[in-house]
């Protein structure tokens, strides 16, 4: 299925529900199209309600005496996304284990459900990178304005040494900026890659080759779910550090 191809989730919406569509594309002042739901949009709602419905499937399961495998698997998750935030970030990093928690596991479910034939991966969408990567920049901003204070927060862009402030707020401002521009093409980039890598050979061959890039896919899927989690800590830690 190629990425412009129109895939038989968006098909069933454009076809049933073009008008919820184009209200939503009126609220964010866009233009409003026949067939208003993109392959990446419905994705993210499939997503989104895969996540509901397995939380809602934990919640009442959770046992301290006998954790079922899907409690297993989330507190393997959770002790992962701990001691990387506590690595990384170290003392008071465990604050912030809500947001690294949902973010690993959602970029995580969007970028493996491209596996499943008829579906694809909505990180394969430059839009939804770059949600993801807008949603960490304002998030360690905040977070940064709410440990130090505004104007303490804007201090560090000064730099430790005040006479060279003049050089180090454009520099500072313009590595800032770049950030998720930097986490959003890594992101689309290597899943879109990916992706294609395996259609490509699943067209040769419907064996051995497609099983073997669908476990690259994988592994592939994990790391950048990985590398864009351990980047949020990093731009966190960065703006929760105290100077000493």
């Amino acid at each position: 299925m190629q990425h412009h191809t129109e895939i038989w989730l968006a098909k069933v919406f454009n076809d049933n529900l073009p008008g919820l569509g184009n209200s939503i594309l009126k609220i964010l002042h866009l233009p409003t199209e026949a067939r208003p739901w993109a392959n990446f949009m419905v994705m993210e709602l499939l997503v989104m309600v895969l996540i509901v419905v397995l939380f809602a499937i934990l919640r009442p399961r959770l046992s301290v005496d006998r954790p079922g495998k899907l409690q297993q698997t989330f507190e393997v998750i959770y002790e992962f996304v701990i001691g990387q935030s506590g690595d990384v970030i170290g003392h008071g990093g465990e604050k912030f284990l809500s947001y690294f928690g949902s973010l690993f596991i959602f970029i995580l479910i969007c970028n493996l459900i491209g596996i499943i034939p008829g579906l694809e991966s909505p990180t394969m969408a430059p839009s939804v990178t770059v949600g993801c990567a807008i949603a960490t920049f304002v998030y360690y901003n905040v977070v940064g304005v709410a440990e130090h204070g505004p104007l303490r927060y804007a201090a560090h862009f000064a730099g430790p040494i005040w006479w060279l402030a003049w050089l180090m707020i454009p520099i500072e401002i313009v590595s800032h900026l770049a950030r998720p521009l930097s986490l959003s093409v890594r992101l689309y980039a290597n899943m879109f890659a990916g992706e294609q890598v395996t259609l490509v050979f699943l067209g040769l061959t419907y064996l051995v080759a497609p099983a073997i890039f669908m476990g690259l896919h994988v592994f592939v899927s994990l790391l950048q779910a990985y590398i864009f989690m351990l980047l949020s800590m990093m731009y966190v830690a960065g703006a929760v550090a105290h100077e000493h």
